[in-house]
């Protein structure tokens, strides 16, 4: 531990003193449902975020999203709604850069009854997105501003990217985040930590989602049973082939999640669907994952002379932990210390933007959010006290970068340090 020093110290009082009206906002901004395909609910977090981001930004920007279509239990391509992304940036001519992310949408919509906030004890509020991740937005907010009002990072460029559609796999972001992420060096993500503790995520998994719309041939059950073509029972085959990867591919997690289809019991079924999550370990796993998947329906249209088309694909590959991950974990376990603070970090099976930015040579912390639980949940939970706290470990990591502590990672991506 090397101590505080007096700017930083200065940095920590004032966060401190926005505790209360951080989780005055966390309340205001957890009313608004903003679940993944409310559009309108979307584009009344965008201009709240907007509005806080402006008076230290040196712009703020709407981004339309991506095209994304998907595949009904018909076999049609239907396109997917997305709401707008928002991107702020900071002295967009330096060269060394940070990407920091979060996500304004939760996962749940309109309908859902968890739609307000309370106060379960002094230090615990549960309401809708308070952990996952309304609380995180304002954490990395609040942390920009403390250190621009204090002038404290002159030469270092960063670049805010909060997106749509996390909870959905980012397919409407996906293309911001590359372009952002491959301008930038390190990249901080403002995700829940892991535990309520402040547990880092390190290693990650990757994740695709997949859709396989199968078309069989329908006959009448009791006259001519052998001309049809049954694509529920086609369906049934393909989801324990893909099952069975789990067990032949190390490192590779299947969840098949849904199987829709059929109708009368007396007519041979001639539509199904299959949706399926795969979660591998490694890259190497991911592309066994491809061919086997491959296999699978090849194999399965052959043996029950069915049509498969298929939707989807690995959205957010594996993300690493290597030695540079390592240097700037430390710097963030190192800052918490001069803080009274304990970091840890332990491999996650989730996903989030980490994924996508590291899949861009950025090196990446992406649980520097709140501390908290029970995410998509109606028990998710923020632990207060954690706004200001994790609000300063955000900042004063995000000082000490701009002061040279990771100079090597800029380095090997050509960034100079002025």
């Amino acid at each position: 531990m090397r101590g505080l020093s007096p700017s930083e110290n200065r940095i920590v009082d004032h966060l401190k003193g926005r505790q209360s009206a951080m989780a005055a906002d966390v309340v205001d901004w957890a009313q608004v449902n903003s679940g993944s395909r409310n559009l309108a609910g979307l584009a009344a977090m965008h201009g709240l975020i907007a509005d806080r981001l402006a008076p230290i930004a040196d712009t703020v920007t709407s981004r339309k999203p991506d095209a994304v279509t998907t595949l009904s239990d018909k076999g049609e391509e239907i396109a997917v709604p997305h709401g707008a992304n928002l991107l702020a940036r900071k002295r967009e001519g330096a060269n060394r850069r940070l990407i920091l992310t979060g996500h304004m949408d939760t996962v749940f919509p309109p309908e859902h009854p968890f739609q307000s906030s309370r106060l379960t004890d002094s230090n615990t509020l549960n309401g809708p997105g308070t952990a996952d991740m309304k609380g995180g937005l304002l954490v990395m907010i609040e942390a920009l501003d403390a250190l621009e009002q204090a002038g404290t990072i002159p030469g270092l460029g960063w670049d805010v990217v909060v997106n749509a559609d996390e909870e959905v796999s980012s397919l409407g972001s996906a293309s911001l985040l590359r372009e952002i992420a491959r301008q930038a060096q390190i990249g901080i993500t403002f995700e829940p930590s892991v535990t309520p503790q402040g547990t880092l995520a390190s290693a990650r998994r990757g994740s695709g989602n997949f859709i396989a719309a199968i078309a069989g041939r329908a006959a009448h059950a009791g006259r001519a049973p052998q001309d049809g073509r049954n694509a529920v029972v086609a369906a049934a085959d393909l989801a324990i082939r893909l099952d069975a990867m789990k067990r032949e591919i190390p490192g590779l997690s299947v969840n098949v999640a849904r199987v829709s289809g059929g109708g009368a019991n007396n007519v041979v079924p001639d539509k199904a669907a299959l949706g399926w999550n795969m979660r591998p370990l490694d890259p190497e796993a991911q592309h066994k994952a491809q061919h086997g998947i491959a296999a699978a329906i090849a194999a399965v249209e052959t043996s029950h002379e069915v049509s498969i088309r298929m939707s989807g694909h690995f959205a957010r590959p594996p993300k690493p932990f290597d030695a540079p991950h390592e240097a700037l974990f430390g710097l963030v376990r190192d800052t918490g210390a001069d803080l009274g603070l304990h970091i840890d970090w332990q491999p996650s099976g989730g996903v989030c933007d980490g994924n996508n930015i590291a899949a861009e040579n950025v090196v990446v912390v992406d649980t520097m959010g709140v501390r908290g639980g029970a995410i998509h949940t109606a028990d998710e939970f923020l632990l207060i006290d954690s706004l200001s706290e994790r609000a300063a470990l955000a900042a004063l990591t995000i000082l000490r970068i701009a002061e040279g502590r990771l100079d090597p990672i800029f380095a090997q991506k050509g960034a100079t340090h002025v």
